[in-house]
This record gives C-alpha cells, structure tokens and sequence, in this order.
C-alpha cells in the first residue's frame, strides 16, 4: 500500500431503506473499505455516534419517518458526529434538491441510478480529505499540547530560577524562610486589592500580579554582598555601615543583570525582580534610597514590596528583638502614608488588614527556625541576643 493512502480500510456507512440498494452498495465498498449498513435514519444516527465512528456516510434522502435531510441536520449539529462527510445518494435530482442537500452540510450529491466508477472516485476524494483534515486536527491537537508542556516547563525553570536565588540570600540573612513567603502573599493581596483602582488597572493585569509573587523573593537577593559583620549585626547600624548596607539594593538588580548577561539577552521575567530588588527602599517623598526616587517615578512593584516589607519587619520576631502587635504596625503603616508610602497602597493595607494578619499567622515563624538562625548568627560571629 502507498504510505499516502489515507483510505486503507476506513468505514462507511451506506444509509437506504431499500434492501436492494444496501447489497448494492455493500458489494461495491466491502473490497476497498469497511462497511455499514442502516435502513432508517434512526439506526443510522446510533452508529454515527458509537464509539468507532464511520469515517463516510452514503445517506438516501427519500426514507420513511426521518429523511435524509433530518439526518444530515441532526449529524451536523452534533459535536462528535459534525465532521463526518455526507454524501447524498438519491433518487431526487432536481438542482433544488441538490442545493438544499450542499447547504445542510453535505460534501457531495450523486444522483441514481449510479455509475459506480463515479461512486467510488468521489468516496475516495472524500476519504482522502477526511484524513487529510483528521491529520492536520491531531497535528494541531499535537502542537497544542507542546506548547501547552514547553510553557508549563518554561514556568517551572523561572519558578527554580528565582527561588534559588532567594535562598541565596535568605542563608545570609536574619530573617528566615518564612519572611519571604509573608511578602510574596502581602505583595500579592496588596495587587489584588488595587486592580480595581483606575490608577492601577493597567499595570494589574493577571499576568503581572503573578509576575509580582514570583518575582517578591528577590527583594533583598543584593544582601549576598554585604559583609557579615554588618549584615548579621543584632543592634543599629553605624552611618557608615548602614551606607554599605544601602548597597545591597543595587547590588541585587546587578546581580539579576549579571544572570541576564550570561544567557545573552533580556530575560522578560526577571525584569519586575530588577525593579523591586533595586527600589523597594525608596520612599514616596524621595527621602529613601538608592535614587532619591518619589511618588510614580518609584516603580509600582517597589511600591508594594515596600509596604509588605516594613509591615514584615515590624511584626516578625527575630532572634534580637520581639514581634510588635499587629495593630501597632497597621498604625505605623498609617504614620508612613504619603511620606514613606504610596497613599493608595497605604489605603489598600487598611481595608486588607486582616488579611495581613492572616497570612502572618499562616506562614508564622516556628521557635525552630529562630533557633535556627540564632546558631547561624552564633557561627558566624554575631551576638545573638
């Protein structure tokens, strides 16, 4: 068999009332192709829709109870069935009935008495381009399912990407794992209480609050480069060390570009990271840091970490000082609207408060991980006290 043959035993149905005509064309078909045999359009619509459908109906039209018509109706309006080539085969040869035929969604219209030569060049016509299109539909079902598994892949590898480099910097750090869980759902909640806001609609698409949740582990990825004694330090900070401490904002964003150089181009999903690990200290009065920057020229990310970082910070107990009550950080959340904090975002904390709180609790510090980090300070070299 030619490997193109896409007719090699495919099924067709042979739909007539008249005995005589069944065997007729049972015996023409039944060398080439399987064959089905209905005398009503009843019995005829049960095959169509049985588990191994007929590849082609040859259907009468002229049938008692349901026509031919009604059945290529019913055939076409059903889903399973739809897809299936009809070809009239009838006694009616009127052009009237030829067209009502082509517009109830028959591929064919050959009048008797037949020719058989001409019957099965046009079963065969109608075959091939039924497997054809069924070739080209898995294909597409196919390619469908690739891109569908190539994207599910593709998001794994940034989700390792930049969980990786979070815990990077969480082995450096005083805060523990858990801190970097709260933010990721506060940023989140935050994003999604502000949506709906016209001075955030556009940026607030799913796909960026998303991006935002994956991309709020990285705030603080730039502390990998400051030294231990002033990162691990329990107490303030001299000015001099906090000037160094300053540094890990731009030392964050020049790390995720240095992760972008080596793959040799603009990485799409790394670009919001950039954003809040360099700005997320900046104040909406410009009195922040690395750049001084205020109001909306501070990216709208950054803006949001802010807040779920500070409000983090305030509640967390950490192996040198103990949590504050969760209503003392709302009000000092409060204190900072329009100086330390986008007014709006502010706003959008208060209504979600409890929600805060919520996740706190959630994903709230267990006395072994303060244990934890407590030996790791102590290893180090840092006072935990």
């Amino acid at each position: 068999m030619d490997a193109l043959d896409f007719t090699d035993k495919a099924t067709v149905l042979v739909v007539d009332d008249t005995p005589d005509n069944l065997s007729l064309m049972s015996g023409l078909l039944k060398d080439l192709y399987k064959v089905k045999v209905a005398n009503n359009g009843e019995k005829a619509l049960k095959i169509a829709a049985a588990d191994n459908p007929p590849d082609l109906i040859l259907l009468d039209i002229m049938m008692p109870g349901m026509d031919g018509y009604e059945v290529c109706r019913l055939l076409k309006e059903e889903p399973k069935t739809a897809d299936i080539p009809v070809i009239f085969l009838t006694a009616k040869s009127g052009v009237e009935d030829e067209e009502m035929g082509l517009q109830m969604g028959a591929v064919d219209y050959i009048t008797k008495p037949i020719s058989p030569p001409i019957v099965l060049a046009r079963v065969k016509t109608q075959l091939t381009l039924k497997a054809s299109a069924d070739f080209l539909r898995d294909k597409n079902v196919y390619l469908e399912q690739e891109v569908e598994k190539r994207t599910r892949e593709v998001m794994a590898i940034q989700d390792v990407t930049i969980l990786a480099m979070a815990s990077l910097a969480e082995t450096r750090d005083s805060d523990t794992g858990n801190h970097i869980r709260r933010t990721q759902f506060y940023v989140k909640a935050l994003a999604e209480k502000l949506r709906h806001l016209p001075r955030f609609a556009q940026f607030m698409s799913d796909q960026n609050i998303n991006m935002l949740f994956k991309s709020a582990p990285l705030h603080d990825i730039g502390k990998v480069g400051i030294p231990d004694r002033i990162l691990l330090k329990p107490g303030r900070f001299e000015p001099d060390e906090f000037e160094i401490m300053k540094q890990h904002t731009t030392l964050g964003r020049d790390a995720i570009e240095h992760a972008e150089r080596s793959l040799g181009t603009n990485v799409e999903f790394l670009s919001m990271a950039k954003e809040i690990a360099l700005s997320h200290q900046e104040k909406w009065d410009g009195s922040g840091y690395p750049e001084g920057l205020s109001g909306d020229d501070i990216p709208i990310a950054a803006r949001l970490m802010a807040l779920a970082d500070v409000y983090d910070a305030l509640i967390s107990r950490r192996v040198y000082k103990e949590g504050m009550p969760h209503e003392k950080a709302v009000e000092i959340i409060q204190q900072g609207k329009a100086s330390h904090f986008d007014p709006d975002v502010v706003d959008a904390f208060i209504m979600i408060a409890d929600e805060f709180r919520a996740i706190a609790q959630r994903f709230a510090d267990s006395q072994a991980d303060l244990q934890a980090k407590a030996q790791y300070l102590s290893n180090a070299g840092a006072p935990a006290t």
